[in-house]
């Protein structure tokens, strides 16, 4: 069943222009132009977004990586919004403000985060008045939403809550100025594995190092972060993780290629995307056949093919450069 919350509706238009032209409010309008200044906005954004989803996810204790599941506490999802506050900040080098959150070219911005719906940011009433950044990323959606907006009473509405929050109307949406409508947030890989691979993977009677090698005997082909791998392994040092695992399975002729020791060349002469750092991709080989046109790479002194699924394994040599 859909989420009403979640829903998204078409937004009313409204003559405005960004950026200060046809604008009378030019609080706002430098308030814009600073964000639109600022070096990879967009990209950096999602940075924010994916770097507080994490940290209180925190997989490398917990092995968790849905923000959304019963094992994450209403009281965590809350403080996300916090975390998104604090990240934000950082990440733009802001100064706090006097009432509000931030300091941005000199005028007083509130920040809001909603993980919800792109609406459903609660405005409170020391906010009226001001501007307030507003904010939402969907992990599920893979999404991400930033604007700006001069809170007034005739953009909420009415409060229906003790607190006297409120949140953005119908008519006022169209009275944000986004900064990124419907960016990309960087990908949680595990949040959409299929299911079977995930219980594979999250097996209670493996152990880490095991799960680890289920990891990349199961996802070929596909580079493994070192987010996703730092939370299946649930220790900080995946790389270790990752080399005792390319040791576990040479005998299924499975490789585990880095980004140093010759691992990027295999990679492109295999045809597979190229891993950098932390990053890792697996991939199943065998000996290249006689007369065969697929795409080779040399290791130690024989060339390999990619394995077809009918192919029977062929044990690789071991030691074909720790790759990290």
């Amino acid at each position: 069943m859909t989420d009403f919350l979640d829903l998204e509706f078409p937004e009313p238009s409204v003559p405005h222009m960004s950026n200060g032209v046809g604008s009378d409010d030019l609080a706002l309008d430098l308030v814009e132009s600073w964000f639109r200044s600022q070096t990879k906005m967009q990209e950096r954004f999602g940075k924010v977004f994916r770097q507080s989803i994490d940290e209180v996810l925190d997989g490398q204790r917990t092995s968790r990586f849905d923000i959304y599941a019963a094992s994450v506490t209403k009281t965590e999802r809350t403080y996300l919004g916090t975390k998104v506050e604090i990240i934000f900040q950082d990440e733009f080098q802001l100064h706090r403000g006097r009432r509000m959150d931030y300091l941005v070219a000199g005028h007083e911005v509130d920040a809001k985060f909603s993980m919800i719906a792109l609406f459903r940011q609660a405005i409170p009433r020391e906010a009226m008045g001001h501007i307030c950044l507003i904010m939402y990323a969907s992990d599920k959606k893979e999404c991400f939403s930033v604007g700006l907006v001069r809170v007034t009473p005739a953009i909420l509405n009415p409060s229906d809550n003790q607190d006297s929050k409120k949140t953005i109307s119908f008519a006022g949406r169209a009275h944000v100025r986004w900064l990124v409508r419907e960016g990309r947030l960087p990908n949680n890989q595990l949040l959409h594995m299929p299911e079977h691979i995930l219980q594979a993977i999250f097996d209670r009677r493996l152990s880490k190092q095991e799960r680890v090698n289920t990891l990349f005997e199961l996802v070929q082909g596909e580079m493994i972060n070192r987010r996703t791998l730092v939370t299946v392994a649930q220790q900080q040092d995946g790389p270790k993780r990752a080399r005792d695992a390319r040791l576990a399975l040479c005998d299924q002729g499975i490789l585990i290629l880095g980004y140093r020791d010759g691992h990027p060349e295999i990679a492109r002469d295999l045809g597979l995307p190229v891993p950098k750092q932390s990053e890792w991709i697996s991939i199943r080989v065998i000996p290249r056949p006689q007369t065969d046109r697929r795409p080779a790479a040399m290791i130690r002194g024989s060339y390999y093919v990619v394995a077809r699924p009918d192919e029977e394994p062929c044990a690789i040599q071991a030691r074909y450069g720790t790759g990290e």
